[in-house]
């Protein structure tokens, strides 16, 4: 079968190709850089992370080492922190224990988007199956029952075949263009003034947010490695130039009014920022789908775009594993869009609503004029959770909505304390090899199915492992018509003994089911895989795996 081809090799498209590799589907990457202008060190282009898309990152084998793990946030408006957030730092849990202060979150993870190509190139020179062409503009896509054809403008026209093909090629796509993917939206929402510079600040590794300052609107100041910090000032919606000077102004008024003078600095890097938020109509057509800034555009209020478009990655990516290697149903490659389209529009939506309110109407000075009691505090709130990947501005998306789930809930559903369509807990879990890791490891993979059996974890995996429910649970996980990987759970928020939970390979739960129902549980594998290719499976067929794994179990017991 013909590999998938990624349009662009930035970071969502070399995302994407490293997890199809994962998978074992063979990618080809065209870009149209040429290899001797790969080379782009901009310290002041930087990236901040979810804990969760980070953590996807290292799943993939791309190390981030050059990232940076804040140990705190905290706010402030005017002179005084409205607001602190402390975070995990390595070691930090004795220390808790000791002093009695409440334990940290997950931090995100700051780090240049140059160290983050380098770390993602790094990790695919070792994947197998991956070819990336340098030097080659899409000019030409036409689609057939059976694939997809890309023509490219290089030293030679090239044709290039495919089963798939995935625009990622940013705000500009070709991608869109050829086909014919409407792109509204609108431009300019803020603007930023950006610095990198090497110098000391008053909170060693805390990210901070200084609202309505002596001077200016608005500042941010993040750590990365090496006592580099990057400062963005919200600028006037004028649009009106920044000079050298003005930006020299910017720097010395903030580091003044932290350090009580303008400590010592090296500039390393300066740029003008413009967040434009666009959504593309349609992020699927026929074999060819969009991704990352090719699909959408925002970043207002802290939001983050590049990590939205690492989450599209993650959720196309085994989706098109599914297609490449067993067929798939028009429901599971339009659910790519159903899910992560209608996660944009939930985040624009919040930010539009948002933005009159804290920007007081998108005057640039008057964010000074909050007059209620609290307006103020509950702004400082709701830019804190922008950037931090939290609330409607930020968190992870629940796809509540999703084509993947069964058309009616299973008659042996139960609440947990995790939503349908919402991302598990990462407990600790056991494998029938006796392999014990958090559940969030074993996501990127197959389908999982995590029984709750309370009392395992103190008895060998021999004694539990043909004992109670387990036989019948393997032999219907054995029958699913999608692979499935069994695993035990002593416990989970909200479940009682003996729930079993399928999750779908990016961790976001499809149900929840009292006790081992092999016909319920091959339905709900059965929706996660959007229906066979041919249209979803008759009740026979699910009836029949459904008695041959109640058979085998009784053989077993």
């Amino acid at each position: 079968m013909d590999p998938v081809i990624v349009v662009g090799a930035g970071p969502v498209g070399l995302t994407l190709a490293l997890a199809l590799a994962r998978y074992d589907v063979p990618v080809v990457v065209l870009d149209e850089t040429a290899e001797e202008n790969l080379e782009e060190r901009r310290p002041a282009r930087t990236v901040v992370l979810r804990p969760e898309t980070a953590a996807l990152l290292e799943r993939l084998g791309c190390a981030t080492t050059e990232g940076s793990r804040w140990t705190g946030w905290r706010t402030l408006h005017r002179r005084t922190v409205t607001l602190q957030v402390p975070f995990e730092t390595p070691g930090d849990t004795e220390e808790d224990e000791e002093s009695g202060r409440p334990p940290g979150e997950p931090s995100p993870l700051h780090l240049p988007q140059h160290a983050l190509l380098r770390e993602l190139q790094a990790a695919l020179a070792g994947a197998d199956g991956v070819t990336i062409a340098r030097g080659h503009r899409l000019t030409i896509l036409t689609q057939d029952a059976s694939g997809i054809t890309a023509r490219t403008r290089s030293d030679n026209s090239t044709a290039w075949r495919a089963s798939y093909l995935v625009g990622c090629d940013g705000a500009r796509s070709v991608v869109r263009k050829l086909t014919g993917a409407r792109f509204p939206g609108r431009t300019a929402v803020e603007r930023f003034a950006v610095a990198a510079l090497r110098t000391e600040l008053p909170w060693p590794g805390e990210a901070v947010l200084h609202r309505a300052p002596p001077r200016g609107s608005e500042v941010t100041a993040r750590p990365l490695p090496g006592g580099v910090w990057r400062l963005d000032w919200l600028l006037p919606p004028d649009g009106g130039l920044v000079t050298p000077d003005a930006l020299l102004a910017h720097i010395d008024d903030s580091l003044a009014l932290w350090c009580g003078e303008t400590p010592a600095y090296e500039l390393l890097d300066t740029g003008v920022h413009a967040v434009h938020h666009r959504l593309a109509r349609r992020w699927r057509s026929g074999r060819a789908f969009l991704a990352g800034d090719a699909a959408h555009l925002l970043g207002a209020l802290g939001t983050q775009g590049l990590d939205e478009g690492l989450q599209d990655a993650g959720n196309l990516a085994w989706k098109l594993a599914l297609a490449w290697h067993h067929g798939a149903s028009d429901a599971l490659l339009d659910s790519y869009q159903a899910e992560r389209r209608a996660a944009i529009v939930a985040r624009l939506r919040a930010a539009d609503r948002a933005l009159p309110s804290v920007r007081a109407g998108g005057g640039w000075r008057t964010v000074r004029r909050a007059v209620l009691p609290g307006t103020a505090r509950t702004h400082d709130l709701l830019l804190t959770e922008g950037h931090l990947g939290r609330g409607a501005l930020g968190a992870l998306p629940v796809y509540a909505r999703t084509p993947l789930t069964p058309a009616a809930p299973p008659a042996g559903a139960v609440p947990v304390g995790t939503a349908v369509g919402e991302r598990v807990a990462d407990v600790p879990v056991t494998d029938p090899d006796g392999a014990e890791v958090l559940l969030h490891e074993r996501l990127g993979g197959d389908l999982l199915v995590v029984l709750v059996a309370p009392g395992t974890g103190v008895w060998e995996r021999r004694h539990w492992l043909g004992a109670g429910l387990m036989p019948r649970l393997a032999a219907a996980v054995s029958a699913l018509p999608m692979r499935a990987e069994l695993l035990v759970a002593e416990g989970y928020p909200g479940a009682a003994a003996h729930t079993v939970l399928v999750v779908r390979p990016d961790g976001h739960l499809v149900a929840a089911l009292a006790g081992v129902r092999p016909a319920e549980l091959y339905a709900c594998a059965d929706a996660a895989r959007g229906g066979a290719a041919g249209g979803a499976p008759a009740p026979e067929e699910q009836e029949e795996a459904a008695g041959g794994a109640a058979s085998e179990a009784a053989a077993n017991r």
